[in-house]
């Protein structure tokens, strides 16, 4: 199974993102994905999830300010961040679960991307 995310960069606060995570020799369509995120001296965090038949759950902290969709066709999850905010710097982890639970950790994980956003 091989995850590989893209799409972080350097935003000011206030401006958007897509990240990207192309999944491959797995499933896809029948595992949930989900986005998590790691800020320095922090624990990885869940920031959004989403299921085969498409639910989606959200942290409190991004609630209404980033969407995750995903693509089975392009075997590809999104999360479209809106709104940027400093405190949502962080190195960003797709994560794939197989047991395609809603808010379920899986075993797989990305090598991260790197969202920097400044003030």
């Amino acid at each position: 199974v091989k995850l590989v995310e893209s799409g972080g960069g350097l935003v000011q606060a206030g401006g958007s993102l897509r990240l990207s995570c192309a999944a491959s020799g797995i499933i896809f369509s029948i595992i949930a994905m989900g986005w998590y995120r790691q800020a320095p001296g922090q624990q990885r965090e869940l920031v959004a999830t989403i299921t085969s038949g498409g639910s989606t759950n959200y942290a409190d902290s991004v609630k209404g300010r980033c969407t995750i969709s995903r693509d089975n066709a392009k075997n590809t999850v999104y999360l479209q961040m809106n709104s940027l905010k400093p405190e949502d710097t962080a190195v960003y982890y797709c994560n794939a679960d197989p047991l395609n639970r809603p808010w379920g950790t899986g075993t797989y994980w990305g090598q991260g991307t790197q969202v920097t956003v400044s003030s």
